[in-house]
């Protein structure tokens, strides 16, 4: 049997040229399904995923777009459309925001956050749930700060926060037509958008993971790409509407995390 026999569907992962994005993208690869991967800027990212996915027998289709252009979206709405084979998987994991107390954020803060994280899942689904056949899955990337307080995090917290409200309510308007909608919320993964928020010191906090969390570690992306594997799979056939925490335990200590306060 032939790679293009094998393969299992269509798999879009916004947000796929680094991180966790990128390690999904490289899963979904390996289960068998051919991946668009979705970058902003990061077009030498984007490459290194594209061979990493091709390096597991499957086509690559890198789609560069900002998501909170709603024309950029549309476009690549229709990259998926036009790949030639069903989309079975849609993964958001792009996210864009600054890390500001609440006094400091201002309105193009809010609308680009809320445009990326919230705007563009409604967009994509709007434009792309219709095409999507009966056992497809949708599953957010969310956070902890969806649920906790974080330093710095109201913002791309309560985005967040509203991206999983919406995983419910997508979750029981696509069941009719058997689209599952399900989330995850990761803990301390370490990823550049961990060193991002830590001003390029994540010392301090993976040093808190490893200390507080159960697991005895900070996340690694593949922990998060592993359950985005279950979701995808027809294992979580009898899941709508759950937002699955992968933190290694880590928020069962909350609140003593993060560590250094506003991280002045």
């Amino acid at each position: 049997m032939s790679n293009h026999e094998r393969v299992r569907g269509l798999g879009l992962v916004t947000g796929s040229a680094r991180g966790i994005g990128r390690a999904v993208a490289c899963r979904l690869a390996r289960d068998g399904f051919d991946i668009v991967v979705h970058y902003r800027r990061d077009q030498e990212g984007a490459r290194a995923t594209r061979a990493l996915v091709e390096a597991e027998g499957r086509r690559a289709i890198p789609v560069c777009a900002d998501l909170e252009s709603p024309e950029d979206t549309r476009a690549l709405a229709k990259t998926v459309r036009d790949a030639g084979i069903p989309l079975k998987v849609l993964v958001l994991s792009a996210a864009a925001t600054a890390f500001k107390p609440v006094p400091e954020i201002r309105a193009h803060h809010l609308e680009r956050t809320y445009r990326v994280v919230v705007g563009s899942l409604l967009q994509l689904v709007q434009e792309l749930a219709p095409g999507m056949p009966s056992g497809s899955s949708i599953i957010t990337i969310s956070g902890t700060g969806a649920s906790h307080v974080i330093p710095r995090y109201a913002l791309l917290g309560s985005s967040k926060a509203a991206q999983e409200a919406l995983v419910r309510y997508l979750a029981v308007e696509l069941a009719p037509r058997g689209i599952r909608v399900n989330g995850i919320s990761p803990g301390i993964i370490a990823t550049d958008s961990t060193l991002y928020y830590m001003h390029g010191d994540e010392g301090p906090l993976m040093e808190e993971a490893r200390r507080l969390s159960p697991a005895g570690r900070p996340g690694r992306p593949e922990d998060v790409a592993g359950v985005v594997s279950f979701l995808a799979s027809p294992d979580s056939d009898f899941m709508r509407g759950q937002i699955l925490v992968v933190d290694g335990g880590l928020t069962l200590g909350m609140p003593a995390l993060y560590p250094g306060g506003d991280n002045d």
